[in-house]
């Protein structure tokens, strides 16, 4: 039976985080990959590239367990950040899609790569 010390070192603070319309359980240091984000839109200079190396925030957290206090958001949690780093932009495997119908002379393929951002856990704040 683990005692409650053993018990408050394994407990890991961990986020829920939207982005790209899904939810991702993230902590820090670990690595996912995300849908394409869109730059910030600055005034007179438009949208800046997002490079590889460079930081991006999460303002849109759900929730927030530090190991002994939960917190909820209704839906979001008002100044939880989540900071990570983006360390690759590519695209997946190319997904197709075929329409076909039988004895018709009907026949469609079509296929896309998805792109994605690969990034890593840095800061939960």
């Amino acid at each position: 039976m683990a005692t409650k010390a053993a018990a408050k070192e394994t407990a890991k603070e961990f986020a829920v985080i939207q982005t790209g319309g899904k939810q991702y359980l993230v902590s820090e240091g670990d690595t996912l990959k995300i849908e394409k984000i869109k730059s910030p839109f600055v005034a007179g200079a438009g949208r800046a590239p997002i490079n590889v190396g460079d930081t991006v925030v999460f303002d849109e957290v759900l929730l927030v367990d530090n190991g002994t206090d939960t917190t909820i958001g209704a839906p979001f949690i008002k100044g939880a950040k989540v900071s990570a780093e983006i360390k690759k932009i590519a695209k997946a495997k190319k997904v197709t899609v075929i329409k076909y119908k039988a004895k018709s002379n009907y026949f469609k393929k079509r296929g896309h790569r998805q792109p994605f951002f690969e990034v890593t856990i840095t800061k939960l704040a």
